[in-house]
């Protein structure tokens, strides 16, 4: 999904929108080098070395992964699961029109 995050971090640069990344990986190190490496920019956070049964998937219940979240400017889970991603980008548009913001993402297909 690096690509497609990536193209949403792009397209709503000048958006209110945030992409946080939980990553499940148990190697720290490797965790480094895919940032570097895939030229991830925005904030994730290590799941420790419990790998998916980490902290922080332990305290949201995350099950499978990925799992996504959109969460609203006020910390509100609008949508969530892994069957956000088949329509991530319609959830964000919806969104973000709720607040002014009238946004046609550009999709990869």
């Amino acid at each position: 999904m690096y690509a497609h995050e990536r193209s949403l971090v792009e397209q709503l640069a000048d958006k209110p929108f945030a992409l946080i990344g939980v990553n499940s990986d148990a190697d720290r190190d490797e965790i480094r080098d895919i940032v570097k490496d895939k030229n991830l920019s925005w904030r994730s956070f290590w799941n420790g070395p419990q790998g998916t049964r980490g902290p922080i998937s332990r305290q949201w219940e995350v099950s499978g992964w990925p799992t996504l979240y959109l969460i609203d400017a006020d910390g509100v889970i609008r949508h969530g699961g892994q069957d956000l991603r088949r329509n991530l980008d319609q959830r964000i548009e919806e969104l973000l029109a709720e607040i002014g913001h009238d946004v046609q993402l550009e999709h990869d297909n």
